[in-house]
């Protein structure tokens, strides 16, 4: 049976982190220049800890012999076309240049499509709802900078980071829903294979010249510890 919805203040955490990074950037500018690898590391490592000792597990005992495999290799395809358009800001990264004006619409349905997906597995477990939460930090952080330095109102900015931070929430409730008890299963290898190649590039991208230094390593060590006994 698909479990029913977490409390309303556990659905909103990942929002919540979205919303109070985007406040703290705003009355913290310096934070858009800030080096936020270590916490990227830690979110990525939480994340692929999560999915390793959580999600794989719930997945494969949902008994689809060699399905779930397939739409674990789609979600990984899918968040592929996604980045195509969003340019790797789930993974922490912003690629857009601070000459591209107005309202990012691609950027808004690519991040929002990812966000609204990988809330889907939330109802499920606690280490889900945290490892997702964590990550949203520095990726509302890394974003919100973007939208402030790509010539936007504060009022757009805002609208922009609401939606998104929605979208995780909307992805809960419908993972909750009893109507999709027989498709669940597939909708979260389809989330497992998003998550994985997000956090394996976060893992990846986060070192400069992709060298691992023992601050770095550390960090890793912890997040997989704590995604483990979470």
């Amino acid at each position: 049976m698909i479990p029913v919805l977490p409390t309303p203040f556990e659905l909103m955490l990942p929002a919540m982190a979205v919303l109070l990074s985007f406040v703290l950037l705003l009355g913290i500018p310096a934070l858009k220049i800030k080096d936020h690898r270590l916490l990227l590391s830690f979110s990525g490592a939480f994340l692929l800890g999560v999915t390793l000792f959580e999600l794989l597990p719930e997945v494969f005992d949902k008994g689809m012999p060699g399905k779930p495999g397939v739409f674990i290799a789609i979600g990984i395809l899918l968040q592929i076309i996604l980045e195509f358009f969003s340019r790797g800001a789930e993974h922490g990264h912003k690629h857009h240049s601070n000459a591209e004006k107005g309202f990012p619409l691609m950027l808004l349905i690519s991040l929002g499509l990812h966000a609204f997906l990988e809330g889907i597995p939330l109802s499920v477990n606690q280490g889900v709802l945290w490892a997702i939460t964590v990550h949203k930090i520095p990726v509302a952080l890394i974003l919100g900078g973007f939208l402030l330095d790509s010539g936007l109102s504060r009022n757009t900015a805002w609208v922009f980071m609401v939606i998104f931070a929605s979208m995780t929430p909307l992805g809960t409730w419908l993972g909750s829903l009893q109507v999709l008890q027989e498709v669940y299963p597939y909708l979260l290898a389809l989330v497992i294979g998003m998550i994985l190649h997000v956090s394996t590039i976060i893992l990846f991208e986060s070192s400069r010249d992709h060298k691992v230094n023992l601050q770095k390593l550390g960090v890793i060590i912890l997040a997989l510890v704590l995604a483990y006994f979470l």
